[in-house]
């Protein structure tokens, strides 16, 4: 055996390949894994080789994420940060104590409250105006689904009470028909089109600031689920190739362009061209983003069912299809047939029938193509279409921490669905039973971006230090499963075949945990801690 650039032995080396099988010791020569298994592999030993002793700590796959905004999230640290908090007092003490510490802002921006915070997860201007009148505000929540904003942001982007609500979109109002200040869904463009520009070196660092926590979190690599015209920090393309010439993407990013659902197939084209322009080892631009509809908190996400009133009536709103489903099928075939990656945003179980059947159309036009489409949050799906994942080879991309009770569900979803929707929440038990291949992400900065908060509620059913009951336990995912949706499941949806298990071979993209989580009970998984993390053998972490 020839000598090792680097070897780790004397631990738990949990591999994640097909047999999930485990050993002792790996050895990495160059920026791949050279050796896998127990004592033998000290052989690789040289004089220049780099020996970690684990002394019983676990080594696993590095964490891939497989749904995450990491160079809006790397902006957003840098604004008026409101997460972490539901606080209404802790919120408008945050927004003063910004906004006096920056008077050279023209704006005021962040993002991160929740609308748990609110009498029917609704702000108002009013808040905003007692803090900050004479600079406009604009506060985006944590699930980036809807936006805050003061008086002055209103009247600098034009809306008033004759403004009409944008195609899926909607302006709140007050009794007279003026904006309360809330902005759901495409509403939220109106004042985004007037925000001042977010230069290159602005995105630059917000997009370094966002790798070093991904490191420090163990995640080498993700799907970066927007690269396009959302919102105007998420058209990122050139901020990752600009990092990756500079050699400062250590990272492996796939990037999801995004599909601007008032258009047509004629957006293809372009997308095209960016796949080609994009195409480095580090960054890639080959899926398409998908959203077919909103969430449940505003009543946007596409249900089979109507919502319910507060007082429990059936309403006439089941929700949007942000893109018709008929066209959504020959846009997904086209897509498919160009070998592009689909991404559907789907949370309400119309819109993952919609989305499923798209993937279907797709599949029967152009035959298995191996283009591995994923539907990311499958919040509620209806039993009949369970089974299709399996058959139609599409990835269920899960965000494990939404699985819980919180008050965001709790309080603004679970009493306006009926029972058949309010019965099926983040069925990821059903999935693993029906054969569907498991993926897991986040969605930061929307929620927690740690990995291991995430595997620890799909197997609990409950967020780390929560007193809550879990959220219908037989829906939880045994440790081992729930580990491999965070590594070989999303290194598969992110189509890094090279990645995600510890095989000989396999690029040395790595994590050091404090601990074998095994040796624990389950209900400490989050107290596990990353300790050093490394892309291609170099350490990024530790």
């Amino acid at each position: 055996m020839s000598h090792a650039d680097l070897v780790f032995t004397g631990g738990a080396v949990l591999t994640m390949d097909s047999a999930r099988s485990r050993a002792t010791a790996l050895a990495v020569t160059g920026d791949r894994i050279s050796a896998v298994g127990h004592a033998e592999v000290r052989a690789a030993i040289g004089p220049a080789t780099e020996v970690i002793e684990l002394g019983g700590r676990a080594l696993l796959p590095g964490f891939q994420d497989a749904h995450v905004h990491a160079a809006a999230g790397g902006i957003e640290l840098a604004a008026c940060d409101l997460s972490g908090t539901v606080d209404l007092a802790e919120y408008l003490r945050r927004i003063a104590s910004y906004a006096a510490k920056h008077p050279e802002r023209e704006w005021i921006t962040g993002s991160g409250w929740s609308m748990e915070s609110f009498p029917g997860g609704q702000p108002t201007r009013q808040q905003l105006d007692a803090l900050v009148a004479d600079r406009p505000v604009y506060l985006v929540n944590r699930d980036h689904h809807g936006a805050w904003a003061n008086t002055r942001a209103l009247e600098l982007a034009g809306i008033t009470a004759a403004t009409p609500d944008p195609a899926n979109g909607r302006i709140e109002r007050e009794t007279d028909g003026g904006p309360t200040g809330m902005l759901q869904e495409a509403a939220m463009a109106l004042v985004e089109r007037v925000l001042p520009e977010i230069t290159p070196q602005d995105r630059l660092t917000g997009l370094l600031c966002a790798q070093e926590l991904l490191h420090s979190l163990g995640i080498t690599g993700w799907q970066e689920a927007i690269v396009g015209g959302y919102d105007r920090n998420m058209d990122s393309a050139a901020t990752f190739a600009r990092a990756a010439e500079q050699g400062l993407l250590t990272a492996r990013v796939t990037g999801a362009q995004w599909w601007e659902r008032d258009r047509d197939v004629t957006q293809i084209e372009a997308m095209v061209l960016r796949r080609k322009q994009f195409g480095s080892e580090r960054f890639r631009l080959d899926t398409v983003k998908i959203m077919q509809d909103g969430i449940a908190e505003n009543f946007t996400a596409a249900m089979t069912e109507p919502y319910l009133d507060h007082r429990g009536c059936c309403t006439a709103n089941a929700g949007m299809s942000f893109v018709d489903p008929l066209a959504l099928r020959g846009y997904v075939t086209e897509l498919d047939a160009l070998d592009f990656q689909v991404h559907f945003h789907a949370l309400g179980d119309r819109a993952v029938r919609e989305a499923l059947n798209a993937v279907e159309a797709a599949l029967i036009a152009n035959g298995p193509r191996g283009n591995r489409h994923q539907l990311a949050h499958l919040q509620v799906i209806h039993p009949d279409d369970m089974g299709r994942f399996q058959r139609l080879g599409a990835v269920a991309n899960l965000q494990p921490l939404w699985a819980a009770h919180e008050p965001q569900l709790d309080d603004l979803t679970l009493p306006f669905l009926g029972a058949g929707l309010r019965d099926r929440q983040y069925l990821f038990g059903d999935l693993l039973r029906a054969g569907a291949t498991l993926a897991a992400g986040s969605d930061w900065p929307v929620s927690d971006l740690n990995p291991l908060s995430g595997i620890h509620t799909a197997v609990n059913r409950v967020t780390p230090g929560s007193a809550l009951p879990p959220l219908l336990p037989e829906q939880s995912l045994d440790l081992m499963t729930a580990l491999a949706a965070y590594t070989a499941g999303s290194a598969y949806a992110n189509r890094r075949d090279d990645t995600g298990s510890l095989r000989t071979g396999m690029l040395a993209d790595l994590v050091v945990l404090d601990r074998n989580p095994f040796e624990h009970p389950i209900t400490e998984i989050a107290d596990a801690k990353v300790e050093q993390t490394y892309v291609g053998g170099a350490r990024v972490f530790g």
